[in-house]
């Protein structure tokens, strides 16, 4: 299972926190082009406990499936004239599409289904892969944490995303096959590192569904672990039927339950990443 590859490049040399400039958010592309792995559930409810500790989040829901949207409670008809799609294009400022969610401190770029055509019309743009990375640039310091969910693919909304993010949190799940195909993820982010973005770091890698029960989630995690070290979260995932249900009520899990294992977890997680930067 492990990845065809060789290790992931060492990060980029990067000024330490409290030297950068306060006006740029931290931008974390939640990533992987394995689809069910925990992608949208991670990047919601990690940008929901970000807000919750009093950090302003912005959540940029990259994926034309919408489940990060949805999952906020933004309904796809609501968005369906102003959303990413009509951002990346050049049609709207990111101001007007802007959405408000129910935890204080989180704003939403929604989401929609008409993304699909985004990468064929952005074919012969100028700098394509730059397109997000340019909106978030005037977004100055109205953020301190700006969270990507990517969608399941290396296409060019994945491209758009980790050119604009300072780092890849990547999540793997404890199930067979875990590491298959990681090498390709891999290989596009050194490649980015080379051509389009100098500063991309991996700024974790998460296990998500883990049942310490279970002896292959044990044997999974493991193997996560002597593959990537250190760059491993303390914080896992856990499997938890509360986490699985809060998406169709259109809420994070800190609002559908907040005492739940997997409200906890993502608290833990996001906890993690404030005191590591």
């Amino acid at each position: 299972m492990t990845p065809t590859t060789e290790a992931a490049p060492a990060a980029a040399t990067k000024e330490p926190a409290e030297k950068r400039s306060t006006r740029r958010p931290a931008i974390i592309a939640i990533a992987n082009q394995k689809g069910g792995v925990g992608k949208t559930t991670t990047a919601v409810n990690l940008a929901a406990c970000l807000a919750v500790a009093e950090k302003r989040t912005l959540l940029v829901d990259m994926d034309p499936q919408a489940n990060a949207t949805s999952g906020c409670g933004v309904q796809a008809a609501d968005v369906e004239e102003g959303n990413v799609y009509h951002t990346l294009l050049g049609h709207l400022p990111i101001q007007d599409i802007l959405q408000l969610t129910k935890i204080p401190n989180l704003s939403l770029v929604p989401s929609h289904i008409n993304l699909t055509g985004a990468e064929v019309e952005m074919v012969n743009m100028i700098a394509r892969e730059q397109k997000l990375h340019n909106i978030l640039e005037d977004m100055g310091e109205d953020y301190e944490y700006v969270i990507l969910d990517c969608p399941p693919s290396l296409g060019l909304l994945t491209l758009n995303a980790l050119t604009a993010a300072d780092s890849v949190l990547i999540p793997i799940q404890c199930e067979y096959y875990a590491l298959e195909g990681l090498g390709k993820l891999l290989n596009t982010i050194r490649l980015i590192q080379r051509h389009l973005n100098k500063e991309l770091q991996i700024a974790g890698v998460l296990l998500t569904m883990y049942d310490g029960r279970l002896n292959l989630s044990r044997q999974v995690a493991d193997e996560v672990r002597s593959y990537f070290g250190n760059k491993v979260y303390k914080t896992a995932i856990t499997r938890n039927v509360r986490l699985a249900e809060a998406p169709g009520h259109g809420q994070p899990i800190i609002l559908y339950d907040i005492v739940s294992p997997g409200a906890q977890n993502y608290m833990s997680l996001a906890g993690e990443i404030i005191k590591h930067g």
